[in-house]
């Protein structure tokens, strides 16, 4: 294309602005499986890169932010349930199960994310709804397509 008509944002691939923190956020984020501590480092990334990224990559980068935040809003509801359990007198085992159930779920939760954010960003492409709950926009399945 000529200099008159510049390239959509996501075709310029790898050399867009903001791609390779990106990356690392989505590492840090899969980091925090086995220290926590990369997690919050990721999001504070991103929440410096997000005015400065191009537009498909700020997409990824609102993405990284809300699955950050989500995880927050979501262990505060699980320790607040968690001291209910106690406090009502439930069966030690009660809060326990409750934790390894909810702990797995979060976990497989943001691994996902995760791996549709990385598969999205190695294809130069947008996360289709970077608000979603769940995964961004994206059908998520266990078959080949």
């Amino acid at each position: 294309m000529s200099a008159s008509h510049p390239l959509p944002s996501h075709a310029a691939g790898k050399q867009s602005r903001g791609r390779g923190a990106a990356i690392v956020i989505y590492m840090l984020f899969l980091g925090s499986v086995l220290a926590v501590v990369t997690a919050p480092i990721g999001v504070l990334i991103a929440h410096l890169k997000r005015r400065d990224a191009a537009l498909w990559v700020q997409s990824h980068l609102q993405f990284q932010i809300r699955t950050f935040w989500l995880g927050v809003l979501g262990g505060a509801l699980f320790v607040a349930a968690w001291q209910l359990l106690g406090l009502v007198g439930a069966p030690a085992v009660a809060p326990w199960a409750l934790g390894y159930v909810y702990f797995t779920a979060c976990l497989i939760w943001m691994v996902a994310r995760c791996g549709v954010g990385i598969g999205r960003l190695t294809a130069n492409a947008p996360i289709r709804d970077p608000r979603s709950l769940a995964f961004g926009g994206a059908r998520v399945t266990l078959a080949d397509a």
